[in-house]
């Protein structure tokens, strides 16, 4: 079936010498998978004077825009197979081997940092884990293993600098933690950690990062304890950058250790009936 619509800024067609209305020939069936009524349509109307919504619906219909935007990927695929959907997180798409692959390939400070090799999300949250037994001893496994996992949410969306997460704004900070509790859930820990573990890792994070300013950044002591603050007593620390596979290794020995100590994974024995 064939209908006749005026083109947009219906004129003078140049072949006829300007005496002639131009009309588009298209047939009011659309394209395959574009829904469209009729509301509108007379049969018993000549042709080229349908009017009324019918006529707008046909020009959607043939209209580039007409079917409806697709939405943008919001989702990562890892090595594991996993595929992670950025915005509606679910703890059964998160590995500990995607986390520990993807921190160990992603560098704090930007990577501005002296050295060979990058200091690694990875190695900074062993530290960081160290550093909170450190201030707190005898810190139950569960809360060592959340501050292991404290920049988890980075082997997806990158270590982002504090200046610019401040510049995001609200959003960014809901985004990531949305991330941030499914990787709890994943990994048996409460979606939220508790105000005083909170508060800890981040006396934590912030004493790593006062070691890594001054021994890797390029910061000098005074500039990095206006920033961190001092480091906790009695605990130094000497930084050297790890590769790669040896962060990621390492990352992924300290989870297993921690994994068993809270009953998240079985321990080597646990199968043994005898």
């Amino acid at each position: 079936m064939i209908a006749f619509l005026p083109l947009l800024g219906e004129g003078d067609h140049p072949k006829d010498g300007g005496g002639g209305k131009v009309r588009q020939a298209i047939s009011i069936y659309p394209p395959f998978g574009t829904a469209v009524s009729a509301p509108g349509l007379d049969p018993a109307a000549p042709m080229g004077h349908h009017t009324g919504p019918f006529q707008q619906e046909i020009a959607l219909a043939v209209s580039p825009r007409s079917s409806a935007a697709k939405a943008p990927r919001a989702w990562q695929r890892m090595l594991s197979g996993r595929r992670l959907d950025l915005l509606d997180p679910s703890p059964f798409d998160i590995e500990i081997e995607d986390i520990a692959h993807g921190l160990a390939r992603v560098a704090r400070w930007n990577g501005q940092t002296i050295g060979e090799h990058a200091f690694s999300v990875a190695q900074h949250s062993c530290v960081v884990e160290e550093i909170a037994a450190h201030i707190k001893p005898g810190l139950e496994p569960k809360w060592r293993l959340a501050a292991l996992l404290h920049d988890a949410s980075e082997y997806v969306i990158g270590d982002m600098i504090s200046p610019f997460k401040s510049a995001l704004g609200v959003n960014y900070k809901a985004f990531e933690a949305r991330l941030e509790s499914a990787i709890h859930v994943r990994f048996a820990l409460p979606p939220k950690s508790p105000v005083a573990i909170k508060t800890l890792i981040k006396k934590a994070d912030r004493a790593c990062a006062y070691f890594e300013a001054t021994q890797l950044a390029g910061f000098n002591k005074t500039e990095s304890l206006s920033l961190f603050g001092a480091p906790p007593a009695g605990y130094d620390l000497v930084i050297e950058p790890l590769p790669a596979p040896v962060a990621q290794a390492r990352y992924l020995e300290r989870y297993r250790i921690l994994a068993e100590a809270t009953g998240l994974s079985p321990g080597p024995d646990a199968w043994h009936t005898e």
